[in-house]
């Protein structure tokens, strides 16, 4: 998807890795995010073997980039950011000029491909179990950008995100099958190679992706026809290595 080849995340959404449900428990009881030299470094201790690696190290693990892009991490604070105003960015995705303020936008309110990006934001960039038909601010930014093909630092985005969980008495434990390469890139014994596999609704089968308004081109899913997208390529802001 050409959205996905944008942020270079296509070797990792390809992967459909096993959910290692006891090791992920393990990681996160014993996770720990320091600052070192400069470096926030995720620290842990999965079946006697101990983790340790900075965005750039997770980064090469799953083979997306880690030196570029947006990684704020904004809870519930609605402050304009460096690149979205809320007021501004609430009357994009609720696609109503008329709002007199910035507030979640419902999926309801959306368009089509706004409702793919948002499942795409929160079961990947930001996995949680509730509130999954209205955004946050967070994901309103993250949307924004992924639509208007500026990069998203995904390394750093995760370990503020795990850091955020951990801060938590009940969150999703999230980025579990992704985090099956961190085990293995360390040698984490997963007896038997033994796990959960992934569930359908993590992962975009064909009948959402036409519900969203794609459409299938050369092996490719784009949004609406060559002509239409070729309109919108021509309104996206640049991308911007940040």
């Amino acid at each position: 998807m050409d959205l996905i080849k944008r942020q270079k995340w296509e070797r990792l959404f390809k992967r459909r890795e096993l959910n290692h449900i006891d090791a992920v428990k393990e990681f996160y009881a014993s996770l720990t995010l320091v600052h070192f030299k400069k470096k926030e470094v995720a620290r842990a201790r999965v079946r006697g073997v101990d983790i340790e690696f900075d965005s750039l190290r997770l980064a090469s693990i799953l083979g997306v980039p880690g030196n570029n892009g947006i990684c704020e991490y904004i809870k519930e604070v609605w402050e304009e950011s460096k690149y979205t105003k809320p007021l501004e960015i609430t009357r994009k995705f609720a696609n109503d000029n008329m709002i007199m303020e910035a507030r979640r936008v419902r999926s309801t309110d959306m368009k089509p491909f706004q409702r793919f990006i948002h499942f795409l934001v929160m079961k990947n960039v930001v996995p949680r179990f509730g509130k999954r038909d209205t955004t946050s601010y967070m994901d309103l930014i993250y949307m924004d950008h992924l639509i208007f093909r500026r990069l998203v630092n995904l390394p750093r985005v995760m370990m503020r995100h795990m850091s955020y969980v951990i801060s938590m008495k009940d969150h999703e434990l999230p980025y579990g099958d992704w985090l099956t390469m961190v085990f293995e890139a360390f040698d984490v014994p997963l007896i038997d190679k033994q796990g959960e596999e992934p569930k359908r609704y993590d992962y975009f089968e064909e009948t959402f992706l036409i519900m969203c308004e794609l459409k299938r081109e050369n092996g490719v899913w784009w949004l609406g026809s060559g002509e239409h997208r070729r309109r919108d390529d021509e309104e996206a802001a640049p991308a911007e290595n940040e």
